[in-house]
């Protein structure tokens, strides 16, 4: 039987190899844990062991998921070595309006930005940073999971 030790090292490492943010039950699949709330725990004295070492990392929580993340003002100076989707100038605008405007309809970019939007937005969409539904004539954009994720935002 593994010890509370070696189980917050398992989460640990499935956090480090995680493409993005993991959530509790996936965590306990890996480490064998049958209780979702001693896995909380663990995730809880991780991000306080983190804490306590004073290091570059750092467990963050978004739309309760957890990822393993390297803290300002590190993350700006390794960035470069992260691959990523390459967004254009243009894009990162639409973005950041979308981002400070959640739920924001297409057409009120479209006012916003000219023309041109569509384009961003459906880049935007194909790299899923982005996501729209429906509404009326219009569209409701609003950021996803991934944009969350990628651009260490909490909700």
């Amino acid at each position: 039987m593994e010890g509370k030790e070696d189980y917050k090292k398992v989460i640990e490492a499935a956090l480090f190899m995680s493409p993005g943010a993991m959530g509790i039950n996936d965590m306990a699949s890996i480490a064998g844990i049958a209780s979702l709330s001693y896995v909380e725990e663990l995730i809880k004295e991780l991000g306080e062991d983190y804490k306590k070492r004073d290091t570059s990392l750092e467990i963050v929580e978004i739309d309760k998921k957890f990822m393993l993340s390297v803290k300002e003002p590190y993350a700006g100076k390794v960035s470069k070595l992260a691959g990523g989707p390459d967004l254009g100038r243009g894009a990162l605008r639409i973005l950041a309006y979308i981002s400070k405007n959640n739920n924001a309809l297409q057409s009120e970019i479209v006012k916003a930005f000219g023309e041109s939007t569509y384009e961003y937005v459906k880049e935007l969409r194909d790299k899923e940073f982005i996501d729209a539904k429906k509404e009326g004539r219009s569209k409701r954009i609003s950021v996803t999971n991934k944009f969350k994720e990628y651009f260490n935002v909490s909700s």
